[in-house]
């Protein structure tokens, strides 16, 4: 593998090649998204930039957004849809509220009733919905 940097004044712009997108790709453009759109969060008096990489989940609470990090929960000033445009290469809905990191993902754990309980590197734990359990699966790879 080769890697080349060049500095352009009139150019913003990172080109790879690569044989098939993989997670360092994702992970790349993910940075460079967030780059150009940094994503910032809101906790009591507090405003910090976030890095999506270490966001574990975006999730809903009473009509507003959050980014669990590290255990702690910001708010965003963005919509679900809108995080998952940004991010779709790294994170995936479980559900209609919970869109999930899957690098942060521990493990998961099938119930006797056949729901799909997500738990989180930190410990967080959410399930996946019907609905979303075949896309979790193709994206996971498991059949």
């Amino acid at each position: 593998m080769k890697f080349r940097f060049e500095k352009s004044i009139n150019k913003k712009e990172i080109v790879a090649y690569a044989k098939n997108k993989n997670e360092l790709i994702s992970l790349i453009e993910n940075l460079c998204y967030q780059d150009e759109h940094p994503l910032i969060g809101y906790k009591d008096d507090i405003i910090k930039e976030l890095n999506a990489l270490e966001v574990e989940c975006f999730f809903t609470q009473n009509e507003k957004v959050y980014a669990l990090v590290n255990k702690e929960e910001y708010l965003v000033k963005k919509r679900l849809y809108e995080l998952n445009e940004m991010f779709k290469d790294s994170f995936i809905y479980i559900n209609q509220g919970c869109l999930a990191n899957l690098n942060l993902i521990d493990y998961f754990k099938a119930s006797l009733g056949g729901n799909l309980l997500v738990v989180f590197k930190s410990g967080y734990q959410d399930y996946v919905s019907r609905r979303q359990i075949k896309n979790v699966k193709e994206r996971i790879g498991v059949k």
